[in-house]
């Protein structure tokens, strides 16, 4: 293959443990029974609203109080992003292979851009990532395929040419519609409802480890230069 492309959160960067210290201080704020850890885990991949929904469950989410409490969360978020936050062990080193091997890597996410924007900056990986998609720079946003397409023609790569390395369904199913070499990040953030039966999901391949990811992605650029 000719180029990697990322999901952020869950599968190139490990961001839970900040998430996990703001919905928790936002629980003892509240006087509500803090959340544990492992479910706001599960729940980063579903976005700013699954996770406060967990401290404000009895709130609509279009609730004008709930979209505040939204809204705090994002603003705390942003300016501390990188407190307990860092690229997931054994990704610094596959990124480092990719680069000396000369094939582009870059992400497609759902994470609002000012805030991936921060987060690239904070660990160093702007000027290294050769393609950065968000919401904003798309009409429909995962699952449908138009980030992929997208990334790949910013970095002139056919999408068919290109990995994609996902913890979600919704990762999975657009790297699917878009024809590239899915791989799911059983690592990551898998969502409770759609844990039990990764083989449903369709990728063409699951890796449980970032060692067997640096090992498939060694595999599938070495057959795709040979």
């Amino acid at each position: 293959m000719k180029a990697v492309l990322f999901d952020l959160d869950g599968t190139l960067i490990d961001t839970a443990a900040d998430f996990i210290r703001i919905i928790q201080n936002m629980c003892r704020e509240k006087g509500c029974k803090v959340v544990a850890g492992d479910l706001i885990r599960t729940q980063v991949s579903e976005g700013a609203r699954a996770m406060v929904k967990l401290v404000y469950p009895e709130l609509d989410v279009t609730d004008e109080v709930f979209l505040a409490h939204r809204q705090r969360f994002l603003d705390i978020y942003g300016a501390d992003i990188a407190v307990d936050t860092d690229l997931f062990e054994g990704m610094y080193p596959l990124l480092a292979e990719l680069e000396a091997a000369n094939i582009p890597w870059g992400i497609v996410t759902n994470k609002p851009r000012w805030l991936s924007e921060a987060l690239l900056e904070a660990l160093n990986l702007t000027q290294r990532c050769s393609v950065l998609v968000c919401p904003e720079d798309v009409t429909h946003t995962k699952p449908d395929p138009e980030p992929m397409y997208l990334a790949a023609k910013q970095i002139a790569i056919a999408p068919e040419d290109c990995i994609y390395v996902g913890d979600h369904p919704r990762d999975i199913d657009a790297g699917r519609a878009a024809k590239m070499y899915t791989i799911l990040a059983a690592y990551g953030y898998l969502p409770l409802a759609h844990k039990d039966d990764l083989t449903a999901w369709q990728a063409d391949c699951i890796v449980n480890t970032v060692a067997e990811l640096q090992q498939q992605i060694r595999q599938l650029v070495l057959t795709a230069h040979t």
